[in-house]
């Protein structure tokens, strides 16, 4: 709820900013517009301040984490790849779930280690931002879980082929986890090539968090 109130408050003082200077998102030319217009003023900045911020509570909502709890205990122990889109949550998911974490701050060797783990089936998850996008082969993955990404149909696309390889009696499943009534809906409608199609996705049950 705390999480919620945040995000909407922040949501009106940037849409508050971006009515008052005639700019509507969407588009690449429309966030152009945005950020050249949050580098005149204070209001601007504080109004791309406030759209960071809710991008971040979007992304990074504890209720996501719940929903990577449920995930990881369903699909144990099949070979499991996390995305999200910054380093900060991987991090955050590294340090909460003690999994192992990719980022383009790892080492090349310790890198080539974890994915030699990975392969072996000794680390059944790890976590990576946008590092395993793409020129990475893991045929053991199974299991996808996207917490967070960008608009691209291309990421999109990337991270769907790190566990669409073959494999005897494999079935590979890509979650994408998606924070309700945010602008992370659209994005994510953007991503899948479903932009102004009907909310396509399955409301997953939480815990109990007692």
């Amino acid at each position: 709820a705390s999480e919620r109130q945040r995000y909407d408050a922040l949501i009106v003082t940037r849409n508050n900013f971006l009515q008052q200077q005639g700019i509507r998102l969407g588009s690449l030319s429309g966030w152009q517009a945005f950020v050249q217009a949050s580098a005149r003023s204070r209001a601007g900045r504080g109004a791309m301040l406030a759209h960071r911020e809710a991008r971040a509570i979007a992304f990074g909502t504890t209720g996501k984490l719940r929903v990577l709890a449920n995930l990881l205990a369903q699909h144990h122990p099949a070979r499991t790849l996390i995305f999200t889109d910054d380093n900060a949550m991987v991090y955050r998911v590294a340090r909460e779930y003690l999994i192992p974490a990719i980022t383009h701050k790892t080492p090349v060797k310790e890198r080539h280690d974890i994915l030699s783990r990975f392969r072996s089936g000794e680390y059944p998850v790890i976590v990576t931002s946008r590092v395993l996008n793409e020129g990475v082969d893991v045929p053991e993955a199974r299991i996808a879980i996207v917490l967070s990404g960008t608009g691209s149909q291309r990421e999109y696309i990337q991270r769907l082929g790190r566990i669409l390889r073959r494999g005897e009696g494999k079935l590979a499943l890509l979650y994408e986890v998606v924070a309700a009534a945010t602008s992370e809906e659209q994005v994510s409608r953007r991503r899948r090539g479903q932009e102004g199609q009907p909310q396509p996705y399955t409301q997953l049950p939480l815990p109990d968090t007692d």
